[in-house]
């Protein structure tokens, strides 16, 4: 069982940047293949960013491209968000998932993730 706890969410202006980290409780944490998701108020829970097990592998939600990085530290059993000039329709509950790595989707679901964290609310003000 992993364990996931996302932090750094928060009020920030349009055009700022945030960055949002989530530290997982397993050691084999290079096992895994990991995610943010997001979702907003009355909406589904939409892709945003992927990394496979080693970082060598990224992918973006076509929202996301261009202004957020994701990144991971095997070392130290974290991965993070790093989210530049935001825009108010970023405004949702940031989720990190994992899933043992596999074969990379052509599509990321949430479905097709195995452990999740709680969310960290960002607020993106106009």
């Amino acid at each position: 069982q992993v364990q996931l706890v996302e932090s750094g969410g928060g009020l920030v202006q349009a055009g700022n940047s945030l960055r949002l980290s989530c530290a997982a409780s397993d050691r084999t944490f290079g096992r895994y293949d990991m995610t943010w998701f997001r979702q907003a108020p009355g909406k589904d829970r939409d892709f945003v960013a992927a990394i496979n097990w080693s970082g060598g592998r990224t992918s973006y939600a076509d929202s996301a491209k261009g202004r957020f990085t994701i990144s991971r530290d095997n070392a130290k059993n974290t991965v993070s968000l790093q989210m530049d000039i935001v825009k108010p329709e970023d405004t949702a509950v940031y989720y990190c998932a994992a899933r043992v790595a596999s074969a990379w989707p052509a599509e990321w679901s949430p479905n097709g993730m195995t452990y999740w964290g709680k969310g960290t609310l960002v607020t993106v003000s106009s």
